[in-house]
């Protein structure tokens, strides 16, 4: 049992993370970062939750380039083969849950 208080982690480094959980190959982790992340397309689904801060997501869909802003209790699905990238406005904490060794 652990009670995590996500608004109070930070870590050493954009994008590094706490682990939470690894359930049947799906890891569920909370990220800290004030820096974009890298253009990704991830092996499986992904799920992105901005638990605190702003978040711009960046996608292709159709090989259209599109973003939209997420906000503290938005939610990103990223369906398989979904190329993305995020661009956090400041500060911010994000829980990902996707397959274990994915991007």
């Amino acid at each position: 049992m652990e009670i995590i208080r996500s608004k109070e982690f930070t870590a050493a480094r954009a994008w590094d993370a706490k682990d939470i959980s690894n359930m049947n190959g799906v890891t569920t982790r909370l990220h800290w970062t004030d820096k974009p992340y890298k253009w990704h397309i991830n092996d499986g689904e992904e799920v992105f939750a901005v638990l605190d801060g702003v978040v711009e997501m960046f996608y292709k869909e159709n090989g259209i380039d599109r973003s939209t802003l997420l906000n503290t209790g938005d939610i990103f699905y990223a369906t398989v083969g979904t190329e993305h990238v995020a661009h956090p406005q400041g500060e911010a904490r994000i829980l990902v849950i996707e397959s274990a060794g994915s991007v």
